[in-house]
């Protein structure tokens, strides 16, 4: 018998093998997109049994580049034309950009149909999430992600069919925006020691406390909130809760000012004695710091691949900047110190690359991919602070200026070694796996 995830991949591909053979990519204009080609999907069956290898690409097939290239014409008629003005107001407009990706199907990619999504597999979220690093800042991307692979994967996988009606679909669709409530004040990297508490009275849960660094959170509809729910041991008296934000007692206190970012709401959030059904809980009571855990092996894979094609555009147009800017009559670029240089990040965005792709391959297996993603995140903070400043020396004194793309990368690139778990923090998961992380 075929099962409900069969079908939901059989969907998933119907939807792209019409669109990679019909070749009719995105046009805003016409509402053409992944979602809406797939109105025309026959119902007789097809077979997508990708290989894992298909022309130069180790993982990507046909359906993966044709999905990027779909994605690309929105970004380049939608988004990155107004970059410089949404920069500028410190804020983009989350519910028009989000409902552009969600009517073509990029907010669910890999989410179930039946709630608005696609049904492929991760691989098909990387592909995506690398695509979005064309958009010229990182704090759209970043709005972004979090919407498809930091909010909902727990809520997808875990969530009551009533509970993924009322907030997955729309999310998925772009209809509502959604962030993530886990770090506090005093508990940022350190999710186990979060103090907002949740205290079950009758058929409702009864929230007090407040939650920093909120991405979306000025904007959003709702929020995946991480609270304590009873007074047991720190992994086991977690639950994550949908909180409709404007309920009685939610507050956002703030929004919050950033070295980087800048066009990406974070808001400061309070909880002043705000009732909750109970049926809004995700999943089993007590288990949201594990389902937490599940969702930052996606959040973190994520991160990695749209900081990937970051880095390379970095790498592209500081080539292109020194070989037109001269000093002592001759290109910067033609210095050896400079081209060597710029092949030595080359090399080390590559090898990045590897170790991500070879991540998503595991982790659409079903294998626990905890140490590799963390090995990714942890490389990929560092490289992104290397590229950053290698490249913005090279640019002199225009690199100093806000005018050009590699000093916006410098400041939001800051934020990969501290937001999804700091670098200690992935040091400290991988010697854990390693089995070298002293005992308590």
């Amino acid at each position: 018998m075929r099962t409900q995830t069969d079908m939901a991949l059989r969907e998933g591909a119907l939807r792209l093998n019409l669109l990679l053979n019909s070749r009719t990519f995105y046009k805003f204009n016409s509402s053409v997109g992944v979602r809406s080609l797939s109105d025309n999907v026959l119902s007789k069956p097809v077979t997508s049994s990708a290989p894992e290898i298909v022309g130069d690409h180790i993982i990507y097939t046909q359906e993966h580049f044709a999905l990027k290239e779909s994605l690309r014409k929105i970004i380049d008629q939608e988004i990155n034309p107004h970059v410089e003005q949404w920069e500028a107001e410190g804020i983009f407009p989350a519910h028009k950009v989000f409902k552009i990706l969600g009517s073509a199907g990029f907010l669910g990619v890999n989410k179930p149909v039946e709630y608005g999504g696609l049904g492929l597999d991760y691989s098909y979220s990387v592909a995506v999430a690398e695509e979005l690093g064309h958009i010229r800042c990182g704090g759209i991307p970043m709005a972004i992600g979090v919407q498809t692979d930091m909010t909902t994967p727990a809520l997808a996988r875990f969530g009551s069919a009533e509970l993924k009606q009322e907030f997955l679909l729309p999310s998925i669709m772009g209809d509502k925006v959604a962030c993530l409530g886990v770090s506090e004040v005093g508990a940022g990297s350190d999710v186990s020691s979060i103090m907002t508490k949740a205290v079950r009275k009758g058929d409702e849960y009864v929230i007090n406390g407040g939650k920093m660094w909120t991405t979306n959170g000025t904007q959003a509809d709702w929020i995946c909130l991480l609270v304590n729910t009873s007074d047991g041991p720190p992994h086991r008296n977690k639950s994550l809760i949908c909180v409709p934000m404007n309920l009685p007692g939610v507050q956002i206190a703030r929004k919050i000012e950033k070295l980087g970012m800048w066009s990406s709401d974070t808001a400061e959030v309070f909880f002043d004695d705000v009732h909750v059904p109970c049926k809004n809980i995700i999943g089993q009571e007590g288990m949201g710091f594990t389902y937490q855990m599940l969702q930052f092996q996606e959040e973190r894979l994520w991160a990695v691949a749209n900081i990937l094609t970051m880095m390379e555009n970095v790498i592209q147009e500081t080539i292109q900047y020194t070989r037109q800017r001269k000093i002592f009559n001759r290109p910067v670029l033609h210095h050896q110190s400079v081209h060597f240089r710029l092949a030595e990040l080359q090399t080390e965005v590559e090898l990045l690359r590897a170790l991500l792709h070879s991540a998503t391959a595991l982790y659409i297996k079903g294998n626990d991919v905890t140490k590799l993603a963390s090995m990714a995140k942890l490389k990929g903070g560092r490289l992104a602070r290397e590229v950053g400043d290698s490249c913005l020396q090279f640019w002199g004194g225009m690199g100093f200026t806000s005018d050009v793309l590699v000093s916006r990368f410098y400041r939001d690139s800051r934020l990969m070694s501290i937001g999804g778990g700091a670098d200690e923090v992935m040091l400290g998961i991988i010697c854990k796996y390693m089995d070298t992380l002293p005992k308590k």
